[in-house]
């Protein structure tokens, strides 16, 4: 989320493989994404005439915004050819043309072309948003649907081919659509009002009488194409009822937009499709901006080319949002925008949305007892797949999440406020049996990456409860789980238990802590580690230690990045120790107190002109630095700024070590060790052979210079 200011049956999971949405038997949990009406086959599983693109996880480029990386890129004559997975009559397809073009495709059944074509146009792509920081031209793809006029069977083949234009084909969804609904008893049709199914009438007023006319009952919406060129307000106690979202389609950009209802408005079976093509965020160009008041549903609708589907504000309680698709919005799927009280959203499918797909954002008041379950998410490409901003004992279960791009993890739970008044993340959240899929990415303005599952104490500490259970998480670029405080102030993350999980090929490492804080992982295994285990380098240097607790059952991810001055590149491996080099550079430390903002990072920064400094009159005092793995240690250099206005002064220093943290033995007993500008200010300390540690600690009991412990650097060295 950014801004200015700011069928199958349910006992089968939807999971991605082989370049097909498939149905595969679950494992212990319950099944991953939601149960669809449609088959997705991959352009690069197909035949093609023309050229594969990707893989690529490249900001900016075609083939990272699409589905599974890849995509197939065809000119005049050339053509894509998918195998059809089950029997069908329907098929929408995801593509890109370039920037200013339209055209059409030929679509041929088993060699034969049929009469009707695809359009494909660049209208609704190629968004900018300048005001977002790290933003670039996004948005490449589109999805465009057809009905073949004719019933495919599995193993049929239906091609698409060029007629001039060039088009990057991405992915083909086949669906058996069935016919037509029957109005429903009693009901209110729109075109009895004046409603024009034609499309070429205003038919505003029409369903504005029509609600005015069905209070509690139902308005109809026959199958037909309708124009609406203002939106509807005044929205409560009705049901909006169509024939089925490839048979009732209405045209508009604004369809509800109004701030308060009484509730128990039901929108149910119809299409809404928009013709936003640029991002214009003080406009409510949105399916529905508002509140639909509580009790209420939104229901098996195909919402298209819009700036938001549902934008919430106000009295949504108990909203129920299910069975729904959502393409090629220019901002967020679907956004709680606070004071949302039992909400559920489940077992939607959405693709191409240039924000957050899914966010529940607790402005004004807290996000409360609400869900998100069951969801399919596809191709977010400006954000996460799911964001929580704040908010008190939510849940997320059981979604499947893939292809994230630029600015986002595909779930990321997080104090990141954007406005005031915010509620920061309180009771349990909830995070259980999600899939994630090629999730995270490159975040240009932090200039390092961002995990397919994040946690991040943006704007203040994370002192919730955050239970992550039961998550697979599959070739992420970057990294599996993150923590970090993305806005710089390294205010902590804690509460967190991770349990249950599988990592297969990420990018880097499986945790990358970048703030202060704590976590328990139980029972996570990972196969296929880039680089490391383990990145743990709290940010801002100095602001505290991440401690990981083991709590048994974890496999494939001890190691450590063992450079917190370098970020892993995916598949890079640990680099090979420098011989000479400072073990200790860039390392976490803590101590026992700080002067002022003296802190303890500032020992191992590089810099000798920066300085810790202990609590004043309180020896002794002790200073710890994490090597990040067991390492056989010979020498340290003990420094204060090099400034003659440091005079010459003893410290008394006792030299210990530990491999665990906790358990600490005293390598060299307490000695005198004389610091003197005339002689650079250091102090070398030769260390018995044979020490081995990962924690160094030195005690300072006195300083004949000052009532502290100071040290300006402290380098370890693996040679004497």
């Amino acid at each position: 989320m950014h801004r200015t200011v700011r069928g199958m049956p349910a006992a089968l999971v939807v999971t991605l493989a082989a370049g097909l949405l498939t149905a595969t038997a679950p494992t212990a949990h319950a099944a991953a994404g939601a149960t669809l009406p449609f088959t997705s086959v991959e352009a690069e599983s197909a035949t093609t005439t023309g050229s594969k693109i990707g893989p690529d996880h490249t900001q900016g480029t075609l083939a990272s915004e699409a589905s599974g990386r890849q995509a197939v890129r065809i000119t005049s004559g050339q053509r894509v050819e998918f195998t059809v997975p089950s029997a069908a009559n329907a098929v929408n397809l995801a593509y890109s043309v370039p920037d200013g073009q339209s055209g059409t495709l030929d679509v041929y059944v088993n060699g034969t072309r049929i009469s009707r074509t695809l359009a494909v146009t660049s209208k609704y792509s190629y968004v900018d948003t300048p005001w977002i920081p790290g933003a670039k031209t996004h948005h490449f793809y589109a999805n465009a649907r057809l009905v073949l006029g004719q019933n495919v069977q599995a193993g049929d083949k239906v091609a698409f081919q060029s007629t001039g234009t060039q088009v990057t084909v991405d992915v083909a969804d086949f669906e058996q659509v069935a016919a037509a609904a029957a109005q429903p008893a009693g009901s209110v049709s729109v075109v009895s009002k004046g409603a024009d199914p034609s499309g070429n009438a205003d038919s505003t007023q029409a369903f504005r009488d029509a609600i005015a006319s069905a209070q509690g009952g139902v308005v109809w919406i026959p199958p037909g194409d309708y124009r609406l060129t203002s939106s509807l307000s005044g929205v409560q106690n009705v049901t909006l009822q169509g024939a089925g979202s490839w048979h009732s389609v209405v045209h508009t950009s604004r369809f509800i937009d109004q701030s308060g209802s009484s509730g128990s408005v039901h929108i149910k079976n119809f299409a809404v499709i928009g013709e936003v093509t640029e991002r214009v965020d003080s406009n409510p160009d949105n399916f529905v901006n508002g509140s639909l008041g509580p009790n209420s549903s939104v229901s098996g609708m195909w919402l298209q080319h819009l700036k938001v589907g549902l934008w919430l504000l106000g009295n949504n309680d108990n909203l129920v949002v299910e069975n729904n698709r959502f393409l090629d919005m220019t901002a967020d799927g679907l956004n709680l925008n606070g004071n949302a009280r039992g909400v559920r959203v489940r077992n939607n499918f959405l693709r191409n949305q240039g924000d957050d797909a899914l966010a529940m954002w607790s402005l004004y008041a807290p996000d409360t007892d609400s869900s998100f379950e069951n969801n399919t998410i596809s191709q977010p490409n400006l954000a996460n797949g799911i964001a929580i901003y704040g908010g008190t004992d939510i849940a997320v279960r059981n979604n499947l999440i893939s292809d994230t791009n630029a600015l986002g993890s595909g779930i990321a739970i997080s104090n990141q406020k954007f406005l005031d008044p915010f509620h920061p993340l309180s009771g349990t959240i909830t995070v259980d049996g999600n899939t994630l899929v090629r999730t995270g990415a490159m975040n240009p303005n932090w200039n390092h990456p961002m995990g397919a599952l994040r946690v991040d104490s943006y704007d203040s500490a994370v002192n919730a409860t955050i239970r992550i259970t039961g998550t697979t998480i599959t070739d992420s670029p970057y990294s599996a789980f993150e923590f970090v405080s993305g806005g710089g102030q390294g205010y902590p993350v804690r509460g967190v238990t991770v349990d249950g999980a599988t990592v297969r090929n990420t990018g880097t490492v499986v945790v990358q802590a970048e703030a202060q804080g704590a976590a328990t992982f139980r029972n996570v295994t990972a196969t296929g580690v880039g680089a490391a285990g383990i990145y743990n380098c709290p940010y801002p240097v100095g602001s505290g230690t991440f401690s990981l607790t083991d709590g048994g059952g974890n496999s494939g991810w001890s190691s450590t990045w063992s450079d917190c001055s370098t970020w892993p590149r995916p598949g890079q491996g640990n680099p090979d120790p420098d011989p000479d080099g400072n073990l200790a550079k860039g390392r976490p430390a803590t101590a026992t107190g700080s002067q002022d903002v003296y802190t303890p990072g500032r020992a191992v920064d590089g810099d000798a002109n920066s300085y810790w400094e202990s609590t004043n009159n309180a020896f002794p005092q002790s200073w710890t630095v994490d090597l990040g793995s067991t390492q056989a240690v010979r020498r340290l250099v003990l420094k204060l700024p090099p400034s003659a206005a440091w005079g010459a002064r003893t410290q008394t220093v006792t030299v210990l070590g530990s491999t665990n943290g906790s358990a600490y033995t005293t390598v060299l007993g307490s000695a005198g060790y004389r610091f003197d500008p005339a002689t650079g200010n250091t102090a070398t300390v030769s260390l018995p052979s044979g020490t081995s540690l990962r924690y160094l600690r030195l005690s300072v009991s006195a300083n004949t210079g000052w009532p502290a412990g100071q040290f300006s650097e402290v380098e370890v060295y693996p040679t004497s």
